[in-house]
């Protein structure tokens, strides 16, 4: 992709697992593991070649486009099972179209569309991502949502799990009580709302960050400020949610 040949050429370092096409390997597999979901360094987007960045977003959506394509004939005609989707949509949504994003720069009113073009809240954040990745929603109609309402809409009706406690420290044992490996939906009261990915048993926040860098970002839970600024915590699956990906695969409108 040319964002990636770029970031390497100002010397930004990535861990890209191996791409695995399992349809055309293994066109009759009904279990397998695809490849891990990997940590991303951060990059600055200042500076960054916003027109290399605008074809490499627009080639990850298309590939989102035809995974989901792929996926939906493979699921129908019984070559791979559910946990081959939760693992193919995560991995896109992770390694292929949040990446673009680090480094735009945050602001309360934001709502770019492009990455580093622009600036962005969290809620359009959110929203622009899971569209790009496919889903059929409207991406204003949930950005303008409370943290509350967002979890209600990305839910599908499946599981809303809150969390409330006085401190931090208690706040992350019981949300890493509550989840497993994979990516969630994760509302901070009534005032913000980011991605909450568990890799390895690590907790991080992908968000877009109105503390420092004030922008787009990955960063630890546990060290994030804006964690510990919150007593109540919405958390949804997004990973192991069945009714949103089933959504996802038939093109269904979420809302």
């Amino acid at each position: 992709m040319l964002l990636f040949s770029f970031l390497i050429s100002l010397g930004v370092s990535f861990e890209m697992p191996p791409k695995i096409d399992y349809w055309e390997s293994n066109p009759m597999v009904t279990e397998m593991s695809l490849p891990k979901i990997n940590h991303f360094d951060f990059f600055n987007g200042a500076g960054s070649n916003s027109d290399s960045i605008s074809v490499s977003y627009a080639t990850a959506k298309e590939g989102a486009a035809k995974l989901r394509n792929r996926l939906r004939q493979d699921f129908q005609k019984g070559n791979i099972s559910i946990d081959i989707i939760k693992e193919a949509f995560t991995d896109q949504l992770v390694n292929e179209i949040l990446p673009h994003w680090y480094g735009t720069p945050w602001s309360y009113g934001g709502h770019t569309e492009v990455p580093n073009q622009g600036k962005i809240a969290c809620g359009y954040f959110i929203s622009t991502t899971l569209r790009d990745m496919g889903v059929k929603l409207n991406r204003y109609t949930l950005a303008q949502k409370s943290p509350i309402d967002e979890a209600k809409m990305i839910s599908c009706g499946s599981e809303i799990k809150s969390v409330v406690q006085e401190t931090p420290e208690n706040a992350l044992a019981e949300i890493d009580r509550l989840t497993h490996e994979g990516l969630y939906f994760i509302g901070f009261d009534e005032g913000h709302v980011g991605y909450l990915l568990k890799r390895d048993g690590e907790l991080l926040l992908i968000h877009s960050n109105y503390f420092s860098p004030v922008s787009v970002c990955m960063e630890k839970l546990n060290e994030s400020r804006v964690f510990t600024k919150f007593k109540k915590f919405h958390l949804v699956a997004i990973s192991h949610n069945e009714s949103l990906l089933q959504r996802w695969l038939e093109n269904g409108t979420v809302l």
